[in-house]
């Protein structure tokens, strides 16, 4: 019972810290305030997927805390120009691109770049169309990868749900 309670404190202080860190960031680089929450997203979404019981608990909290880190590095060097590139690209490539097929983006500016490829499309028991994605970013040499979900809205826009 005592690893048990640990792993809540672990889970508490993670929700807790993440949105002050994250308030303290915005004032001083909102590039970086961004990639810290894109970043503990992704890393407990990776953690969830390890483990069962009461090691998963732990993995999500250690997926955060590492993955709030690397958004944090990333964060730092993406511009607002650099967001509206792989925002624009993200909507086309899930609209557009067949399954497998990656659609890549380019800031000229900055260099930084990244794709985004859908690898799987469904509906939901609600009707919504869903699809999977992997996404990679590169910022000043450095790569990061990240996975996740969007949904299309009622507008016709794609939202990231997860």
């Amino acid at each position: 019972m005592p690893v048990m309670k640990s792993v809540y404190k672990i889970t508490a202080v993670l929700v807790l810290a993440v949105p002050l860190v994250a308030c303290q960031s915005m004032q001083d680089n909102p590039k970086q305030a961004g990639g810290t929450l894109l970043g503990a997203g992704l890393g407990a979404l990776v953690g969830s997927q390890v483990g069962s019981g009461k090691g998963q608990l732990a993995a999500v909290a250690i997926g955060a805390l590492a993955g709030a880190w690397a958004g944090s590095e990333v964060g730092k060097s993406l511009d607002k120009a650099d967001r509206l590139y792989a925002q624009r690209n993200a909507q086309d490539g899930l609209e557009y691109s067949q399954t497998g097929q990656s659609k890549a983006w380019r800031n000229p500016d900055s260099g930084n770049s990244g794709t985004i490829t859908p690898t799987r499309t469904y509906r939901t028991a609600e009707g919504r169309n869903c699809r999977d994605f992997e996404t990679t970013i590169y910022v000043g040499g450095k790569q990061e990868t990240g996975t996740g979900r969007a949904c299309r809205r009622t507008d016709g826009t794609w939202q990231i749900v997860q």
